[in-house]
Order: C-alpha cells, then sequence, then structure tokens
C-alpha cells in the first residue's frame, strides 16, 4: 500500500523550489529546468508534465493584481499615459517573472503528491505499455 503524500506540503515545497518528497533538494537546475532526481532523497523527477499549466495559473494571478489595480488607479488619479506605462509595464513583467518558477514548482509538486505522470511507483510508462500490448 502506498503512503499517503500531503498535497499541501508538497505544494508548499514545489512553491519554494524544493523538492516535494523531503523539502531539502533543489527541485530546479536552472530557471525553468526540473531536475531529473532530487540530489537528497533521489526522487526522480524526470517524468513531471507541467507543460503550459505554470504560464496560464501566471497569467491568471497577474491579470487578477494587475489589470483591477490599474482600473481603480485610473479611477482615482488619471495619471498620465507614459507614468501608467512606466508603472504598470515593468510591475507586470516583475510579478510574471517572478511567479512563474514557483508556479510550476507547484504544479510538479501538486503531480508527486496526486501521483500523477510516472510519480506513482506502480506506474508504467507508454513506451513499457506499448511494449506489453505486442
Amino acid at each position: 500500500m502506498n503512503e499517503k503524500r500531503s498535497l499541501g506540503l508538497a505544494v508548499k515545497r514545489g512553491f519554494l523550489g524544493r523538492c516535494p518528497n523531503c523539502g531539502e533538494g533543489k527541485l530546479f537546475g536552472k530557471f525553468l529546468k526540473v531536475v531529473d532526481e532530487c540530489a537528497v532523497c533521489h526522487e526522480p523527477f524526470r517524468h513531471h508534465r507541467a507543460d503550459d499549466a505554470p504560464a496560464y495559473l501566471v497569467i491568471l494571478i497577474v491579470g487578477h493584481i494587475v489589470v483591477p489595480s490599474a482600473l481603480w488607479v485610473e479611477q482615482l488619479f488619471h495619471p498620465p499615459y507614459w507614468l501608467a506605462f512606466s508603472i504598470w509595464i515593468p510591475l507586470t513583467l516583475i510579478l510574471a517573472l517572478g511567479l512563474l518558477q514557483p508556479m510550476k514548482g507547484v504544479i510538479v509538486g501538486w503531480q508527486w503528491a496526486q501521483r500523477m505522470h510516472g510519480f506513482d511507483p506502480n506506474h508504467q510508462d507508454e513506451i513499457e505499455l506499448m511494449k506489453d500490448a505486442r
């Protein structure tokens, strides 16, 4: 029987860029490149499937922060266009780039906790399944 994995803890560790299993090892080798396995507990990560989900989450979060804030500031202060652009464009870029890696970590942590995409020890790869079907 497989032990229960804490979704909240795995997502928190992923957000912080740590291994969702042990919380000690680094999850990323480069800015968005997930390591093949944890250097501490040797949990494999090469089969994760974060794909576009982190980018969609970042767009959702940043959009819900920047758009209402920009509308509120515009209604109250009517700043000149140059000032609005000099505030909102850098803020949008900073938030988007700052959240991209943590959101990818959240997705990998969530997949690990839910035993998705090969994080289940009883999982067979699609290649193995195709070989067995022959």
